[in-house]
């Protein structure tokens, strides 16, 4: 099979669907690289084709004027041969008189295949201009094919990396189950329930250790006291500590005493 030539490869880049082969890729993102490289490369050899066809039509149309100009001089120099005839054929020189004819004719025969060369190259002429306005056509094409290609590519990539992380953070998210035992957030509800434990079993400690069974027993013995007291005040003997009415076994009639304010106090 032929290699296809560039200016086919212009033609079928410049007219390819871009979402269509993305539809069909089982890869888009390395497809899109891979046809960015492709269309960067052949831009490049493109190019470089399309300089080398501008410069032969330009040739082509260089050697057009110069047909043309050269048309042009020989039509000149055979007036100018012609009228140096006449002259010479009025002054009675019929010798020099055909001379300048016979250089007329030679003058107007090269005009004649001047201008026949020009009308021959016109075609061509015509031909290769209606190509490299094609392939420039089919170059600007390309390049905002690859422009779009480019665009394409970064949207994809972007919307790729997007997706990633939202990805990532749904299986973060999902990963925590606040009704899981054995999740992070349970653990810690777990650890806090310990430690609040730790605190109320020191506190039911601290309470029925020996020191506050004694400073209970203490605020008893004061209470004891201070009723027997009043009870001896009641019978008209004088009030002594309790150590000093062991004597009675220390019994002590118990009544409950009714509220005092400062202000009794002053009423005795």
């Amino acid at each position: 099979m032929a290699k296809q030539s560039i200016f086919g490869r212009i033609a079928m880049l410049a007219k390819a669907n871009i979402n269509t082969l993305l539809d069909q890729a089982e890869d888009p993102q390395k497809m899109l690289d891979q046809m960015v490289r492709d269309y960067t490369n052949n831009i490049a050899e493109a190019e470089s084709a399309v300089a080398q066809t501008i410069g032969n039509l330009r040739m082509l149309q260089d050697d057009y004027n110069q047909d043309v100009k050269a048309a042009q001089d020989w039509g000149t120099k055979a007036l100018a041969a012609s009228r140096k005839a006449d002259e010479f054929r009025a002054a009675g020189d019929p010798v020099d008189a055909q001379k300048f004819d016979d250089l007329a004719k030679v003058a107007l025969q090269r005009q004649i295949s001047a201008e026949n060369e020009a009308r021959a190259a016109e075609p061509n002429i015509a031909a290769q201009s209606e190509v490299v306005d094609k392939l420039k056509t089919g170059l600007n094409q390309m390049k905002n094919k690859l422009h779009e290609l480019s665009n394409k590519r970064n949207e994809l990539v972007a919307r790729a990396k997007t997706a990633q992380a939202q990805s990532q953070v749904h299986d973060a998210v999902k990963s925590i189950d606040f009704m899981d035992p054995t999740s992070e957030v349970s653990r810690f509800e777990d650890k806090i329930r310990r430690e609040e434990a730790k605190v109320r079993g020191q506190a039911e400690l601290s309470a029925s250790s020996l020191d506050a069974q004694f400073e209970s027993l203490e605020d008893l013995g004061e209470q004891t006291e201070i009723e027997a007291r009043l009870a001896a005040l009641k019978a008209g003997q004088s009030p002594a500590p309790a150590a000093l009415q062991a004597g009675n076994g220390g019994q002590a009639t118990r009544q409950a005493a009714p509220a005092i304010n400062e202000a009794d106090f002053d009423n005795l």
